[in-house]
């Protein structure tokens, strides 16, 4: 059993949420949410946010769940499109900056959940 969550066009780079996306990927929720709580990253909150909700997706989906045995069994970060935005230069120029989104994938699953084979 498996359940996900996802938060979409999150303004922050995708590389640097990558960073801390890094950390949990393989870990047990319960770990992986103390050390999102302890990551001095401005993406971090946001990470664990989205983390609680796939936690709470598995707990709806099956009542009978332990939620200590769930892992992070997937967890990536993709980039979102880009706003494009004019900032005034010297000279009466203009540069152009781009300001970065991110999409977050986290999906949790069971420990001891075995790969179905298929026949």
């Amino acid at each position: 059993m498996e359940a996900r969550a996802e938060a979409r066009f999150i303004r922050v780079s995708a590389q640097k949420a990558r960073l801390v996306i890094d950390l949990i990927r393989g870990r047990k929720a319960g770990d992986a949410i103390t050390i999102l709580k302890t990551t001095n990253k401005r993406v971090a909150p946001t990470i664990e946010k989205v983390l609680r909700s796939a936690i709470a997706n598995a707990e709806n989906r099956q009542t009978d769940l332990d939620v200590d045995t769930l892992i992070v069994t997937e967890a990536y970060v993709n980039e979102g499109p880009r706003q494009k935005r004019v900032r005034p230069a010297p000279m009466g120029r203009a540069y152009r900056i781009q300001r970065r989104t991110a999409h977050i994938v986290v999906k949790v699953g069971e420990k001891n959940a075995a790969p179905s084979s298929q026949k």
